[in-house]
């Protein structure tokens, strides 16, 4: 399965990610992740990148689908992967839509997660991260046996956690605000394609997970 997830922070698509590489295989391919990985391997094309941000200035599509093009050919991607956070745009959408005919790759499954701006609010800012391993847990989480996690950042410590600034309820709009504004074209652009699914990330995890493989099994 070759999947695309779509959905503004806390939607999700983390936690659908991470079960449908425990039950599948399937790789999840994060722009930002592979920013990382191709600038701290000071590849070609995370030179390029890396130009561009220590300038301020967005990456060109152009360098994000040439290292998308990169990571695709990778022995992990071979069973198929979950890409997320990008495209975010229509004219994206057709560079990534173009990539994919090239390679002899074709999307299994197109997933809007559709969430209230409330319930995301909720969701983020109730979400704690360690300092030192970057574990998430919610407010309810650090209310049980979550609170004492030991962190395998420390030798016999637990898990130090902390809001971080972004996941601030002020903040947490902003962010969701301009994910919206610029993902409604996003959407408008797979809707008709057949192999989309607008889903209610407001259900528990396991009926999201069984509306996306269902779909998938479909296609």
């Amino acid at each position: 399965m070759n999947i695309l997830f779509i959905g503004p922070p806390g939607s999700g698509k983390g936690t659908q990610s991470k079960r449908l590489n425990d039950e599948y295989g399937l790789t999840h391919l994060s722009t930002g992740d592979m920013f990382r990985k191709a600038i701290s391997e000071q590849t070609e094309v995370g030179m390029k990148a890396k130009a561009f941000m220590d300038r301020g200035e967005y990456v060109p599509d152009s360098v994000v689908i040439e290292m998308i093009k990169n990571r695709l050919a990778e022995a992990d991607c071979a069973s198929g992967f979950i890409l997320d956070g990008f495209p975010r745009t229509e004219p994206q959408a057709k560079a990534l839509q173009d990539l994919l005919i090239t390679l002899g790759m074709k999307l299994d499954g197109v997933f809007f997660f559709d969430v209230k701006k409330e319930v995301l609010v909720q969701r983020l800012s109730s979400r704690r991260t360690c300092r030192n391993c970057n574990r998430v847990v919610s407010d309810d989480q650090l209310n049980t046996d979550f609170g004492l996690l030991t962190c395998p950042q420390k030798t016999g410590g637990a898990c130090d956690f902390y809001q971080r600034d972004d996941d601030k309820a002020e903040v947490v709009m902003k962010r969701i605000d301009v994910y919206q504004n610029q993902t409604m074209p996003l959407i408008q652009f797979y809707e008709g394609k057949g192999n989309f699914l607008r889903i209610d990330g407001s259900l528990a995890p396991d009926e999201v997970f069984k509306l996306i493989e269902n779909s998938c099994k479909k296609s």
